[in-house]
């Protein structure tokens, strides 16, 4: 109950977030709530894809669907007060990224595959919503930038994985790996840490 109700939190913030960039991007409000489904359900459709699942869960369950796109019109239509709690959709962001990498971990092992690959199916399932919407803006994605977002999720989906190895209860696992990755983001962010990037030739000449 608790990771379903954390579930559709992250639906509701990943669906903001894009809906967000695609008001910033002056879309209508079909492309608002397109990219605003796709930031929510873009990472499990391809977690899914990946491991058989055919159709995909959220295009079997309507309340995905229909959270995620009641979501995106009501910040079509008050964009500028969402706007104003930027912090409190960051930290909505972290949550989802956490249940969706830890759960879609778990899935994946229960699927069968190996850890490697269910670390990976899981990180995915975070991180590829993000992706599939900075894709449709014409962006590099977040998760290529200096930000540290895929390792926090890469970092749950190995929390699950050696939780699963070791025979740990799977609630317990998923719940404490889901706060890893959360409490890795939320300190990065307060902390502005970034990845290394790489310094042009030019700028290092001066």
């Amino acid at each position: 109950m608790l990771l379903t109700a954390l579930e559709f939190a992250g639906l509701v913030a990943f669906a903001a977030s894009g809906a967000l960039a695609a008001v910033r991007a002056r879309l209508d409000v079909f492309g608002v709530v397109v990219v605003g489904l796709t930031t929510a359900l873009g990472g499990g459709i391809i977690r899914d894809v990946l491991l058989g699942i055919h159709p995909p869960t959220s295009l079997r369950n309507w309340p995905y669907l229909a959270v995620c796109a009641v979501t995106a019109l009501v910040v079509f239509a008050f964009h500028p007060q969402v706007a104003r709690l930027r912090h409190a959709v960051l930290l909505a962001d972290a949550v989802g990224l956490g249940v969706f990498a830890t759960a879609g971990t778990t899935l994946a092992l229960n699927a069968g595959a190996t850890g490697y690959a269910a670390c990976l199916i899981g990180m995915t399932s975070g991180i590829g919503g993000g992706a599939l919407r900075d894709l449709l803006l014409r962006e590099i994605p977040l998760v290529l930038r200096k930000e540290i977002y895929a390792m926090a999720a890469l970092t749950g989906a190995v929390c699950v994985w050696v939780g699963h190895a070791l025979s740990l209860p799977a609630g317990a696992v998923t719940t404490v790996s889901a706060a890893v990755v959360v409490a890795i983001r939320v300190l990065t962010l307060w902390r502005h840490w970034n990845a290394p990037v790489a310094r042009p030739p030019e700028e290092r000449s001066l």
